[in-house]
């Protein structure tokens, strides 16, 4: 008796949005900025609690060094020194009044279809500098719901990265 092996078809996934940032944070991607600090989100909001932003211009020496100070106060006993500060601050730096985003990869994935079903979802390539869950869909399949989960790290090119999407039960 043989069973004739389902036919499978890869059909690519469609990753859109994550990339938003939290009022709360005041246009800097946190859970980025955190994560490559090794701390968690909360505790860069309250270091940066204590920042005085300079308005519409770069800040003075003065404001500089005091700013650098109250970050400091709250991270270094986190470990976090001034040098991958200053690091993490200018990877993630951007100008959203021009359009720019901070450094990110998009990621892909397909899934896999079996008589007419996805059946499971694999990513190809995680991608990296999603700050918030990009939304996932599949193209002919609108009714499937797919979940996605991310994965932090210190490391720039895994911070923010797929780390896998699922298929949800209906």
């Amino acid at each position: 008796m043989s069973t004739a092996a389902a036919e499978e078809t890869r059909v690519p996934v469609k990753f859109t949005g994550g990339h938003e940032i939290a009022k709360k944070d005041f246009g800097r991607p946190i859970p980025l900025i955190a994560a490559a600090l090794g701390v968690k989100p909360e505790v860069f909001r309250k270091a940066f609690s204590g920042v005085t932003p300079a308005r519409g211009r770069g800040p003075s020496g003065d404001e500089a060094r005091k700013n650098k100070e109250a970050l400091l106060s709250v991270l270094g006993p986190h470990g976090v020194t001034n040098e991958r500060l200053d690091e993490v601050s200018d990877y993630y730096r951007f100008r959203p009044q021009k359009d720019e985003l901070w450094p990110v990869k998009p990621a892909k994935a397909e899934a896999i279809v079996e008589d007419g079903q996805i059946k499971r979802i694999i990513v190809t390539e995680p991608g990296h500098g999603y700050s918030t869950l990009p939304r996932a869909s599949v193209k002919g399949y609108g009714e499937a719901k797919l979940s996605v989960k991310l994965a932090f790290s210190k490391a720039f090119k895994k911070n923010g990265a797929i780390k896998a999407v699922e298929l949800e039960s209906k």
